[in-house]
């Protein structure tokens, strides 16, 4: 009897060890996103993609303006998701993920380099959608900037 219940503690312990909660499946769909920009893959990029994702960026210019730019999904995967000569390789680090039903959004800081030279680095903010096919991007927004980077 102790045995038995011995094993059912440490399985009732264990079980969550084992479970794949919804901030780790975010965190593959991004992963894997960066995965195919690194491999110059379109096809491993846009899995992660809803067919309606929206991207933009908050862009600095010189003259001190702040403007937003817009991107069609499409142009953004013919950019980062055909094989390219140097690696395309955004490393980033793990912010605040805030999950609500089939609604997720993501904070990351990042740093964006071209093989191993620095490019620029700012933070990309995800919303998420749960689908039955998992999560998808549905919409992208960045900052870029080449100094005061995070650490």
């Amino acid at each position: 009897m102790k045995t038995l219940l011995l094993a059912t503690l440490i399985l009732a312990l264990s079980a969550p060890a084992f479970c794949q909660t919804d901030q780790d499946d975010i965190k593959k769909t991004i992963t894997t996103m960066f995965d195919g920009m690194r491999k110059g893959d379109s096809t491993m990029l846009r899995s992660t993609f809803h067919k309606d994702m929206v991207l933009q960026s908050v862009v600095n210019k010189r003259d001190g303006s702040t403007v937003l730019l817009t991107e069609k999904a499409d142009e953004f995967v013919k950019q980062v998701g055909t094989p390219h000569k140097e690696i395309y390789d955004e490393r980033i680090t793990w912010g605040d993920i805030k999950v609500d039903g089939d609604l997720a959004s993501a904070w990351t800081p990042y740093k964006f380099y071209v093989g191993e030279k620095f490019s620029h680095c700012g933070v990309d903010f995800y919303q998420l959608m749960k689908t039955a096919a998992g999560w998808k991007i549905i919409y992208i927004v960045d900052t870029r900037r080449t100094g005061n980077c995070p650490e």
